[in-house]
C-alpha cells in the first residue's frame, strides 16, 4: 500500500506526526519550536512536519526561500505572509529533493521553473499541493499552494449580506446567461465560483467545468483540466465542453477572444456560463471583455451579473474589542454610506461600535489580531438599459456611475458596512480596497 502511495505522487503524513502538531503547533511559536526540533533529532520527516504544521494552523501557502548562508521558510496566513523559521542549507537540499520528488519535478533542472503537485493524506482527508519551483540567485525558490477541502465553503458561508445573497441566488438558479466575477490573484474568485455550483448543485442538471488547474474536486460535477502543452486549452475545452448537453458551465478564467466568444455564444444558448477575469471592480469586466476583442452586443445580451471582490481579514474575537467611533471615523461611515438602496440593512450608525485590537494580539490569532478572512463584493445585473448603454461602448467610469444609480454597493460601501458592524477594521479595509479620490482613509489614518 505504501509503495502505491509513492507511486501516486502522495505522503502518508504518519499518526505520530498529525498528533504531535495538534497537541504542539497553536501559534507560528510552536509551528517554530516543531520544525527546529526535526532539524536536529529526525530530518527525513521534516517535510512531513513543515506540510501538516502549515495546514493545522490554516496557511494557504508555504514558500522556502534559499538566501546566501541559509534558507527562509514562510507561511501565509489570512493573506499575509509571516516567517517562521531560518534554517541551514543542507535541510534545504533535502527539503528541495524530497519536494521534487514527490511533485514529479525533475531534479537535474535547476535553472528554469517547473510546476508540479502531490497529494498529502491524513486519514480519510486527502489535500492537494501544488508545487512551484523559480530559479533564484542562491537556489530555488518554493511555492507549495495548499488546497485544502476543508476550505471549500457553500453560499451560506460567504457571510453574505441578505441583499447580495438574494440577487447571487436569483442569478445562479437562472438557466442561462454569464455570471463573471473578477478580482486579483488571491481574491477568492475560485471559492466564489464553486460556492455557487454548490449550491445548484442537484441530479436534474449536467455541470462541467474546464480549469487551469484543477484545485478542488467536487462530487457530482465533471471537471476537465486544460493541457496547454498538448493543444488543449481553455477555447478547445469548451467547444467539446458544448457538444457535451452540459445545463452550466464553469470556465477557470477567460484569457482571450476565442473562449470569451465560445462562451458568450454558450450563454446565449440555454447555459449558465461562470467565469473569472481580471480587472479592478465589477464594472471593469466590460471594458476588459471589449479589449479582448469581444463585440459589444454579444456582452450586452450575454453577461447577466459582474462580481467583484476582495478578502479582508476579520478582528479576532479573543483579543479584539468594541469601542465607540472618533468622531471622524463616524463622520466618515455615515458619508460613506448615505444614499444606500433600502434593501440594505444597516445598524443604527449613531449608536455603532467599531472593532479596537489588542496590541500584540493573542496566541489564538498569531499574535496579528486578525482571524479568518472574509469577502467584500460590489455587483450589478444587466438589465435592459445597462444593455442598451454597453452596446456604445462607455468607460469603465460611465459603466460604474450607472451601476451605482441602479443600485450598486460598491466595494468601498461594503468594507464600511463590516466596521460598522464590528467584523473588521478601518485600517484592514484600506489595505485591500482602493478608495475613491478623496482617500478619506487617509486622512482618518494620519
Amino acid at each position: 500500500m505504501e509503495e502505491t502511495k509513492k507511486l501516486l505522487g502522495s505522503v502518508a503524513i504518519s499518526p505520530k506526526i498529525v498528533e504531535e502538531t495538534e497537541a504542539q503547533v497553536k501559534d507560528i511559536g510552536g509551528f517554530k519550536k516543531k520544525i527546529e526540533e526535526y532539524l536536529v533529532e529526525n530530518v527525513t520527516q521534516l517535510l512531513d512536519v513543515v506540510l501538516y504544521g502549515a495546514i493545522t494552523l490554516g496557511a494557504s501557502d508555504i514558500h522556502i526561500e534559499p538566501q546566501e548562508k541559509d534558507a527562509r521558510l514562510r507561511i501565509r496566513l489570512d493573506g499575509i505572509l509571516q516567517d517562521v523559521v531560518f534554517f541551514e542549507q543542507s535541510a534545504y537540499h533535502h527539503l528541495l529533493s524530497r519536494l521534487k520528488l514527490l511533485s514529479k519535478l525533475k531534479l537535474n533542472i535547476t535553472d528554469k521553473p517547473q510546476d508540479g503537485r502531490f497529494t498529502i493524506i491524513v486519514g480519510e482527508l486527502l489535500i492537494e499541493i501544488r508545487t512551484s519551483s523559480l530559479p533564484a540567485e542562491y537556489g530555488e525558490s518554493i511555492v507549495m499552494r495548499i488546497l485544502n477541502p476543508k476550505s471549500l465553503i457553500s453560499l451560506d458561508d460567504l457571510g453574505l449580506r441578505d441583499d447580495l445573497y438574494k440577487t447571487f441566488k436569483s442569478e445562479i438558479e437562472k438557466p442561462n446567461g454569464m455570471i463573471i466575477v473578477t478580482g486579483p490573484t488571491g481574491s477568492g474568485k475560485t471559492t466564489t465560483l464553486y460556492a455557487f455550483l454548490k449550491k445548484i448543485q442537484n441530479p436534474e442538471i449536467k455541470i462541467i467545468t474546464i480549469e487551469d488547474p484543477i484545485e478542488y474536486h467536487l462530487t457530482g460535477v465533471s471537471q476537465t483540466q486544460v493541457a496547454p502543452e498538448k493543444g488543449y486549452d481553455f477555447s478547445d475545452g469548451l467547444r467539446s465542453i458544448v457538444r457535451q448537453d452540459p445545463d452550466v458551465i464553469l470556465v477557470g478564467e477567460i484569457r482571450d477572444l476565442e473562449t470569451s466568444k465560445i462562451a458568450l455564444q454558450a450563454a446565449l444558448t440555454g447555459h449558465l456560463v461562470l467565469s473569472t477575469l481580471h480587472t479592478n471592480d465589477a464594472a471593469g469586466t466590460i471594458p476588459r471583455l471589449v479589449d479582448l476583442g469581444v463585440d459589444t452586443a454579444s456582452i450586452a445580451s450575454g453577461l447577466k451579473m459582474a462580481v467583484a471582490q476582495r478578502l479582508v481579514r476579520k478582528v479576532c474575537g479573543k483579543c479584539s474589542t468594541l469601542v465607540k467611533p472618533s468622531a471622524s471615523e463616524l463622520s466618515e461611515i455615515k458619508k460613506g454610506l448615505k444614499n444606500l438602496p433600502k434593501s440594505v440593512k444597516l445598524p443604527d450608525l449613531d449608536t455603532i461600535k467599531i472593532a479596537e485590537i489588542k496590541k500584540g494580539g493573542c496566541q489564538a490569532c498569531n499574535f496579528t489580531g486578525y482571524k479568518g478572512r472574509q469577502g467584500l463584493f460590489e455587483a450589478f445585473l444587466v438589465d435592459s438599459e445597462l444593455e442598451k448603454f454597453i452596446l456604445t461602448n462607455p468607460p469603465v467610469s460611465s459603466i460604474r456611475d450607472l451601476a451605482i444609480k441602479k443600485g450598486m454597493v460598491t466595494m468601498y460601501q461594503s468594507g464600511l458596512i463590516d466596521i460598522a458592524l464590528g467584523k473588521t477594521t478601518m485600517e484592514e479595509v484600506v489595505r485591500v480596497v482602493e478608495v475613491d479620490e478623496e482617500k478619506p482613509f487617509e486622512e482618518i489614518k494620519g
